[in-house]
Order: structure tokens, then C-alpha cells, then sequence
């Protein structure tokens, strides 16, 4: 049976925290494949992102070399809010048969009821957390109360976030040593996350 992680986000900027997480998951969960999902309109978000053109090259740079990272655009191309649970059933209808692994930290975790098809999501999928700081998954009364299947991701702890990121470009910054040099390179090239752009 073909095993599948599942890993989307902002990615705005995608970063060395994120490749850390992908890669232990590759390795923890023994995937054939991990999907990397550019979030196309995130409908609990309230900033506005990049456009999502930039971000997928992005992500498409920063996975470069590795075979079983595989960008994948259904969320971008699909309109309209994302919704986790569209994009499980529709990448479980293209690959039946296989077993998924949704990949999220504890913050997504701890907010899960609030994400649309929470409970039928529980059941398409096996969670895969990354603990913060080596702590177990925490969940809150209403996702306690549902059974799922969970799987703890141990991931040191690195100190970096997009937001911090975006924020030390537009104060003309160097983040060469946080993110891979291919997207470094993208970033300048495209005048992004600067205000005069």
C-alpha cells in the first residue's frame, strides 16, 4: 500500500523549518510520496499572501532533488476558499487505495474543530504532529471526544517563521542561512516582501 504525506501551508515564504519537518516525515512515516500543498485561498487566514504563483515556485525550488517531494497545485488551481477536506478527497478519488498521512503542527491541531469537515477529515486520514519542543499533541475537549488516528512527529525545535522572515526582508535583512539558496534567489529576483514592490 502506497503511503502518502500530505503538507500544506502558506509556504510565504517556504523555509529550512519546513524541509526540516518534510524530511523527518519522509523518514518517521516511510512515504513513497509527500505533497506539498500551497494553501490557494485560505479562508481562516486574514493577511493577504503573496500571489500564489511565487509561492509554488517557491516550494517548487526548495524541493528540487528530492524525488518524493512533489508540488502539488490542486489548491491553487481548484478557486475558491481551500478547504483540507476537498483536497483529501480529491487527491484519495485520483490514488485509491493508498493510506495518507495529513502532516500539521500543534497549533492546526489544537484548532482542527474549527476547519470545515473536521470529522469526516478524521477519518480520511492518519494525523501526523509535529510536537513543539518534544511535548505531545494536545488536543481540546471536542477533538478528544472524536476517535482518530494520530502520530507524533518529534521535531527539534528551529526557530523560524515566515512571518519573522517576511519581516527581516522588509527591513532589508539577509535570510540566506534560513531558507534554501534557490529560493533566496527567487525572492530577490522578484522583489518580494519588500514594501516598494
Amino acid at each position: 500500500m502506497k503511503r502518502i504525506g500530505l503538507f500544506g501551508g502558506s509556504f510565504d515564504p517556504v523555509h529550512d523549518a519546513h524541509l526540516a519537518l518534510a524530511r523527518l516525515a519522509l523518514d518517521q512515516l516511510q512515504l513513497d510520496l509527500l505533497y506539498w500543498i500551497p494553501v490557494g485561498t485560505p479562508w481562516q487566514k486574514a493577511r493577504s499572501l503573496s500571489p500564489a504563483e511565487d509561492r509554488a515556485a517557491m516550494v517548487e525550488r526548495a524541493i528540487d532533488g528530492e524525488p518524493r517531494f512533489v508540488l502539488e497545485r490542486c489548491e491553487i488551481e481548484r478557486g475558491g476558499p481551500s478547504y483540507t477536506l476537498e483536497t483529501v478527497c480529491d487527491l484519495q478519488a485520483r490514488e485509491p487505495g493508498a493510506r495518507w498521512f495529513l502532516i500539521i503542527g500543534q497549533d492546526q491541531y489544537a484548532n482542527l474543530p474549527s476547519w470545515h469537515g473536521w470529522r469526516e477529515l478524521l477519518q480520511r486520514v492518519t494525523l501526523a504532529v509535529a510536537g513543539r519542543m518534544g511535548e505531545e499533541p494536545q488536543a481540546g475537549a471536542a477533538l478528544a471526544a472524536v476517535p482518530h488516528r494520530l502520530l507524533r512527529l518529534p521535531l527539534p525545535p528551529l526557530m523560524i517563521s515566515s512571518t519573522a522572515l517576511r519581516a527581516a526582508l522588509d527591513a532589508g535583512e539577509g535570510i540566506g542561512a534560513m531558507v534554501p539558496a534557490a529560493v533566496a534567489r527567487y525572492i530577490d529576483e522578484h522583489h518580494l516582501y519588500t514594501r516598494t514592490h
